[in-house]
């Protein structure tokens, strides 16, 4: 019975397989955002929580969009375990800097199914990737600059408190 329905599928098995291992990246960076928003909170960056608030809102609803996807083509989408989030940080640069590490990461992750992609010539799959590489674009660019106000503002004195006002400021337009 899995032959009959594997050959409904719209998407490659290895294809698939990717797809699922990015639905897990997803749960897992919001996972991390949650996280990351809780120190925030317990320190005192209220701006900086509801940022990262915000933040895994909208990694969880590309988890959900990766899942749909493949459910959508006939595929089987895994609902991920998710299992050790560190919960605390020795700064709050270092809040940041893990961030933006997260956001890379995710960014090769969907280089590596776009990579596959091409090989099979899954040009559906590729165009669906399209949004993803325009959300990650923004989303590295958020995360670049709110770890610049660290060096362009400074933590001495009212510092962190300034980065922290000025991170749910960031704003990208893709005009340009």
């Amino acid at each position: 019975m899995k032959d009959i329905i594997r050959a409904k599928c719209l998407i490659s098995s290895d294809v698939e397989a990717l797809i699922n291992q990015q639905i897990k990246k997803e749960a897992h960076s919001s996972a991390i955002y949650l996280s990351m928003a809780s120190w925030c909170n317990r320190n005192g960056y209220d701006f900086s929580a509801d940022y990262f608030f915000k933040q895994s809102e909208e990694e969880r609803m590309h988890q959900l969009k990766f899942y749909k996807y493949v459910l959508d083509m006939g595929g089987t989408a895994i609902s991920p375990e998710i299992t050790n989030i560190k919960i605390e940080y020795n700064s709050f640069r270092e809040v940041f800097e893990e961030a933006l590490d997260q956001e890379i990461s995710v960014t090769q992750s969907i280089k590596n199914i776009a990579a596959r992609c091409h090989k099979e010539q899954d040009y559906v799959t590729l165009e669906f990737l399209n949004w993803f590489f325009r959300e990650q674009r923004e989303e590295e660019y958020k995360a670049r600059r709110a770890l610049e106000l660290f060096d362009v503002i400074g933590e001495e004195g009212t510092g962190r408190w300034q980065i922290d006002k000025h991170v749910g400021q960031i704003n990208y337009s893709a005009e340009a």
